[in-house]
């Protein structure tokens, strides 16, 4: 028997919202099948079969959060059963207590009964159950839901949570779910009219020229960027430090990677990723979580590289760049870019990043400051290259490409010099590549 649990995706994620069963109860998978496909608000991921088996316990509904690390089904053997724990009702918020009468004693509803009267509203002490034992069952809830409260509200936990959020008054929507039980897809869907009706013209109480708007709730991945932004900026004192970097040698040895790749493309983002791979090993500080006041410094490298979507931000992680060659660094940030935007990542894709890189060069910004994503100690705001006059070796001005690098570290944890130090040796490295900065 294997218990299958909700994954961690982030290193601050604490729940997520099971979107979709693709399984039931009694079906047989093998290992890596996909089992549920969960959303963490700012990707879906799937929940894959940890061994081989047949599904069973499942113990969470479409439209549940349920916390990182709670069980969500199991995965048995033949001749196995399920454990007694499994029985245990899981909600989201504790169900009503109802006082059953002296004479007549509550019968135990099923886990799935518990949440569905909880759901509803409706007292469980007035259903008579017709299960093993007289035990309460979902049809008898449903039964007796549909008798005497025809007319109740019906909407999934995260739906109601979901509703609070952005302010929608569940009367006057119509769900699209089982018995038209409103879906957390039902809220979204309402509040993006309500939003689409609110960016018509308005005229000033004055009479005045109309003044047109927009308004854009905060919600899914842009509530969760403002939420830990939010966070890293009031809790994190931050240092920053810059250098500017000759960028001529490094852009020869892009065109010279460009030249053996052939058709595939080698941007200079893997040139720059290469380089600071390189540099954090010589500088493990900032290859480093803070976690309450344990500063953990990882042997290995992996970098987070941002990629900007249509909606916001998402970072997927490259592994072990300080062990691959640029050829292989190109390819491997060509797929994770192309499949975040396709919104294919693996859960492997978001995991484990000790270091990150935001890199909007692409976008003709001359030089910017960004945002510590914690636990990480630091981040690295890489800049577009621009057309400079610097000294020769004789103090002659010749023109050449410049590019911009600024630092974020949290000065808990790294001191000004040893950022300083690390940033003399990324730009050495860039400046003068070597073996280091080669294909392999």
């Amino acid at each position: 028997m294997k218990a299958v649990i909700m994954p961690k995706f982030g290193f601050t994620q604490e729940e997520s919202e099971i979107l979709e069963w693709k399984v039931k109860n009694g079906d047989r998978v093998e290992q890596g099948d996909p089992l549920a496909v969960v959303s963490t608000d700012k990707v879906s991921m799937e929940v894959e079969a940890p061994e081989d088996g047949i599904v069973a316990g499942i113990r969470h509904p479409q439209g549940t959060v349920v916390r990182v690390t709670d069980v969500i089904a199991y995965i048995l053997q033949p001749g196995e059963s399920l454990p007694a724990e499994a029985d245990a009702p899981v909600v989201e918020q504790p169900a009503p207590q109802v006082a059953p009468a002296a004479s007549e004693p509550l019968s135990q509803p099923t886990p799935v009964a518990a949440r569905l009267a909880a759901d509803l509203g409706v007292n469980l002490a007035e259903i008579p159950g017709t299960g093993p034992g007289g035990r309460i069952t979902r049809a008898d809830v449903e039964r007796y839901a549909t008798r005497h409260a025809p007319d109740k509200l019906r909407a999934v936990p995260a739906a109601r949570r979901l509703a609070r959020e952005l302010g929608v008054n569940l009367n006057e929507l119509t769900g699209s779910g089982p018995r038209r039980r409103i879906q957390s897809e039902d809220v979204r869907r309402a509040a993006q009219e309500r939003v689409s009706a609110a960016s018509h013209a308005a005229v000033t109480e004055a009479g005045s020229r109309p003044v047109s708007f927009r308004e854009v709730p905060l919600q899914g991945m842009r509530k969760t960027i403002a939420t830990n932004m939010l966070r890293s900026w009031q809790s994190i004192p931050t240092i920053h430090l810059e250098v500017d970097v000759d960028m001529e040698a490094s852009l020869a040895l892009l065109l010279m990677a460009q030249q053996r790749a052939g058709e595939r493309r080698v941007s200079l983002t893997a040139v720059v990723v290469k380089a600071v791979a390189w540099a954090l090993r010589q500088h493990p500080r900032l290859n480093a979580h803070l976690e309450g006041e344990v500063l953990r410094e990882w042997h290995e490298v992996h970098l987070g590289v941002a990629v900007a979507l249509e909606d916001g931000l998402i970072v997927p992680v490259l592994h072990h760049p300080d062990r691959k060659g640029i050829l292989q660094i190109a390819e491997e940030l060509n797929d994770l870019a192309s499949r975040a935007r396709q919104n294919q990542l693996r859960l492997t894709d978001l995991q484990d990043a000790t270091f990150t890189i935001s890199n909007l060069g692409m976008f003709g910004i001359d030089r910017f400051t960004a945002i510590i994503n914690p636990p990480q100690v630091a981040i690295l705001a890489v800049s577009a290259i621009k057309k400079t006059f610097v000294a020769n070796e004789t103090g002659q001005p010749v023109l050449h490409s410049v590019m911009n690098l600024r630092l974020s570290a949290d000065h808990r944890a790294i001191d000004g010099a040893i950022a300083a130090r690390f940033l003399a040796d990324l730009r050495k490295a860039l400046e003068t590549p070597s073996e280091m900065l080669l294909w392999q």
